[in-house]
């Protein structure tokens, strides 16, 4: 009845967003796909996926939720109508809210406003 998911978005969901994007994105697929989900990297994209996703609002009975973490990024990326650079960017600014808590302990902002592209 319901699809196997998770509360937030799952770091083995990445490969299956590869080409969801253009070059640009499917090239910083390749490099962290591959990483241990510890890493950083991979860290900081399940983080950029958490913020567009909206996982934090996700409720285990909703629509969304149901179809699954993979159908529901996917769609994400779809409605996102900046560019695979801003794209990018988002990921940089996640990876480095990661690198400023790992330093310090910083609380990181979950549901930051990524701004009116993502929806």
């Amino acid at each position: 009845m319901y699809a196997s998911n998770e509360l937030l978005f799952p770091a083995h969901v990445i490969s299956n967003l590869r080409h969801s994007r253009g070059e640009e994105w499917c090239a910083l697929i390749e490099r962290i796909s591959n990483l241990p989900e510890d890493d950083i990297e991979v860290l900081a994209f399940c983080l950029m996926m958490i913020r567009i996703d909206r996982c934090l609002s996700c409720e285990t009975d909703s629509y969304r939720a149901m179809r699954g973490c993979k159908a529901c990024s996917r769609q994400s990326l779809r409605r996102y109508k900046g560019s695979d650079l801003e794209l990018l960017s988002v990921y940089q600014k996640a990876l480095e809210d990661v690198e400023q808590y790992l330093e310090i302990q910083v609380p990181i902002v979950i549901e930051e406003s990524i701004s009116a592209r993502a929806a």
